[in-house]
């Protein structure tokens, strides 16, 4: 019976939520009464960050050789311009014999596209021409 003593009242408070223990004045009151305040500041804590300029960067910026992708020469542009004429198709009949977008012949014959030996055997393959022919331009 020792260990239940009746005398003894524990009284349960109820504490402060976050943001009120957050605030200036809880801060300044906790200071005043001597209690250990511990403040930091979260890195980039609601910020957008993910554009971060790194030490590469500067490297890429000094950079003097030109570096490009290899594009598909006009002379492959003309060829395939004057096989879809021939056959009468405009770019939108030939993409879609070749389940390609419209976009892309449209690249091809200006000399936009980067090379795709796919693309070039599936337009190869409805005009009936060898599969040299184009590759040998590139």
């Amino acid at each position: 019976m020792a260990e239940s003593d009746w005398d003894t009242v524990t009284v349960l408070r109820k504490k402060g939520s976050a943001a009120q223990s957050k605030s200036k004045q809880a801060i300044i009151s906790a200071q005043r009464k001597g209690d250990a305040v511990e403040t930091s500041k979260k890195w980039a804590a609601g910020q957008n960050k993910q554009h971060v300029v790194t030490k590469n960067t500067a490297k890429l910026d000094s950079e003097t050789e030109e570096l490009s992708h290899q594009r598909v020469p006009l002379e492959v542009g003309k060829v395939i311009q004057q096989g879809r004429q021939n056959k009468g198709l405009t770019q939108k009949d030939l993409a879609t014999k070749i389940n390609e977008k419209p976009q892309i012949i449209a690249e091809y014959e200006s000399g936009k596209a980067i090379p795709n030996n796919q693309v070039m055997g599936k337009i190869e393959r409805v005009f009936g021409l060898s599969c040299g022919l184009f590759m040998d331009s590139l």
